[in-house]
């Protein structure tokens, strides 16, 4: 059933206006770029968002860590540049309708645009529940997968087909999107990663074969993805392999690996400058400035710029 329900987010075609997002299964043309003032400011500042990881609390359907993250989002919105804020999947346990409901008042409440994808978690259910809950959290939202130019990048939101994985659709139709990307450097933002890029849980991951095919593409600048659940100060979060970066997306309301003996909630920034030069800071909840120690920087002059 989930792969006939998989079917339905490739043969949607919808332009949402605005943002420069297509949805699956949109015409070849490439969606026209933002807003001016999200592709180039005076400050040398191409791009700025912030990334959100797992939550799916549990026992309780509660999402203190969410809040927290939200509201330091919302304060550097205020205070500095937010552009928008992205979401890897995993945001309600199982897909419940108690873990959807008490979410969304709170991903209501960000001030800058929010772009989730599906995890594993959301599989559980259907993909129509998740694009109903993701419609209340950002009225753009009617397909599970769908692409945004942003000028500088261009960002490829692919929610798995089952599990945390793809079959050969979607990693045909990830293909397509990166291929007409070219040459513009690609953020593809996908729940997992492909199984063997954290050794951490090295079986854990997308298995099959052909996403080698996707990071193999040289425009494909990084693979941003959650599921996880692992502590930032105890593993290693962000690593090249090949031309590609892989920044794990750090969970919110819970922590897996190496152990859950203790959990702080984190959510990470990317700034992409004028130049090609990007930096991933790392904010603890609640703590105004980054944490160094977990930043990690890279440039994009080797993906087309």
């Amino acid at each position: 059933m989930v792969r006939r329900l998989a079917m339905r987010w490739i043969q949607a075609v919808c332009v949402l206006a605005g943002a420069g997002l297509v949805a699956a299964g949109a015409p070849a043309e490439r969606a026209p770029s933002g807003p001016a003032s999200l592709v180039e400011t005076g400050d040398g500042v191409a791009l700025r968002f912030a990334v959100l990881g797992d939550a799916e609390p549990k026992p309780d359907p509660v999402f203190p860590g969410v809040e927290a993250a939200v509201r330091d989002v919302n304060a550097m919105a205020e205070t500095g540049r937010i552009d928008f804020v992205v979401g890897v999947g995993d945001l309600a346990h199982d897909g419940t309708v108690i873990q959807y409901e008490n979410v969304t008042p709170v991903l209501q409440q960000l001030t800058r645009p929010f772009y989730p994808i599906m995890g594993n978690e959301e599989h559980n259910t259907t993909v129509e529940r998740f694009l109903e809950y993701a419609g209340r959290w950002n009225a753009e939202i009617t397909s599970a997968r769908y692409v945004q130019d942003r000028g500088s990048v261009v960002l490829v939101y692919a929610s798995p087909d089952f599990g945390r994985d793809f079959d050969d659709r979607g990693i045909d139709w990830m293909l397509d999107q990166v291929r007409d990307a070219a040459p513009k450097p690609v953020f593809l933002v996908v729940h997992a990663a492909q199984a063997g890029v954290y050794p951490e849980n090295p079986e854990k991951g997308v298995q099959n074969p052909r996403f080698a095919e996707i990071v193999a593409e040289p425009n494909v600048a990084a693979v941003i993805s959650g599921d996880l659940h692992m502590d930032m100060d105890r593993v290693v979060h962000s690593r090249q392999v090949g031309h590609v970066q892989y920044l794990h997306m750090p969970a919110l309301e819970r922590t897996k690996i190496p152990d859950g003996t203790r959990h702080t909630p984190m959510f990470r920034v990317f700034t992409v400058t004028t130049g090609g030069d990007v930096t991933v800071d790392t904010y603890q909840t609640g703590v105004a400035e980054p944490l160094e120690r977990l930043a990690y920087r890279f440039s994009l002059a080797p993906h087309g710029r």
